[in-house]
């Protein structure tokens, strides 16, 4: 497996964990913080950051971890699989608040698992971005942009859309 030239650590430990779920059918996976540290020569809170910021419930996963001697740490890839779970995520997830960033995990959690389509995920990202909402207060914008977001998407997979 290459990985691409002129990514950040974080972008390549992000890529070498989606991998190796990618290769289990049950979408679950353990690793050691310790041991993963050593294969990208960096300190175990490196792993630790991209866990806390790449993997989370959001972008569709759910990280367990187990401190102290042998801990290791179980990646679950959460999969959307029909409409009636799609809504309970969406009212789940998105909160009063949402920023940009996590704005845009969700939508391409989504895209990934198939409820979007690139079209539909560049339009969002579009509509949700920081320059298409006027709004100067950053609260207030991440309210906004969390009222839009769900409106869309339960609008989206309503059955009379298709």
């Amino acid at each position: 497996m290459g990985f691409t030239e002129g990514k950040t650590l974080a972008d390549r430990i992000e890529e070498y964990l989606k991998w190796l779920l990618s290769s289990t059918p049950e979408g679950v996976i353990e690793v050691q913080r310790q041991e993963l540290a050593k294969v990208f020569a960096c300190v175990p809170s490196q792993i630790t950051y991209v866990l806390g910021t790449r993997f989370t419930v959001q972008r569709g996963y759910l990280v367990e971890s187990r401190r102290g001697g042998g801990g290791y740490v179980r990646i679950i890839q959460l999969p959307l699989k029909d409409r009636r779970q799609f809504k309970q995520w969406v009212e789940e997830v998105i909160g009063e608040e949402v920023s940009q960033e996590t704005g845009e995990g969700i939508i391409n959690r989504l895209h990934q698992e198939g409820f979007l389509t690139n079209r539909e995920r560049m339009l969002l990202e579009a509509v949700m971005s920081s320059q298409a909402l006027p709004v100067e207060d950053l609260l207030e914008r991440n309210r906004v942009r969390s009222a839009i977001l769900r409106a869309v998407l339960l609008t989206l997979m309503r059955s009379d859309f298709c």
